[in-house]
């Protein structure tokens, strides 16, 4: 299978964040992970919104994963999160001594959301993993209505 898109989870409250910031004018942004888990090679990244929305909500284009110690990259990278300070950050981090910054540019929010039950169909699985997956170019297109 080709890995040309790629599903993150993510709470409606960062969501929400995401969107807040490209309406004001935010290009390149950083979806944080707690461990080295995310896409590496990919090119389309899908944003599923879970518990309760339950649906993709958006797209972006994949820029790059950087894994490393978390105060290097809130150094380097803490401008594109969706965390309002360094201790809502390190509350988020749980401890954890490393983490991945998933960077996207051009978030783009669906018009007609994606529910699970047809992610789930389309990609042939009863269940999203909460590290994410990987999607073929075919999958993507049959998803996003053959825009990618």
């Amino acid at each position: 299978m080709s890995k040309h898109g790629y599903i993150l989870l993510t709470k409606e409250k960062w969501w929400n964040r995401r969107v807040a910031q490209r309406l004001a004018g935010k290009k390149v942004q950083a979806f944080v992970r707690r461990n080295a888990v995310g896409p590496i090679y990919t090119t389309v990244l899908l944003f599923y919104v879970n518990h309760p929305i339950r649906e993709i909500r958006g797209t972006a284009d994949f820029e790059e994963r950087v894994v490393g110690k978390i105060e290097e990259l809130w150094r380097d990278y803490s401008e594109e999160t969706v965390f309002k300070s360094r201790d809502e950050y390190l509350d988020f981090m749980r401890g954890r001594p490393k983490a991945t910054f998933i960077r996207f540019r051009n978030l783009r929010e669906l018009h007609r959301p994606i529910p699970l039950k047809k992610v789930l169909q389309v990609i042939g699985i009863s269940r999203l993993s909460r590290s994410g997956k990987y999607l073929s170019k075919e999958a993507v297109n049959m998803l996003l209505g053959g825009h990618y």
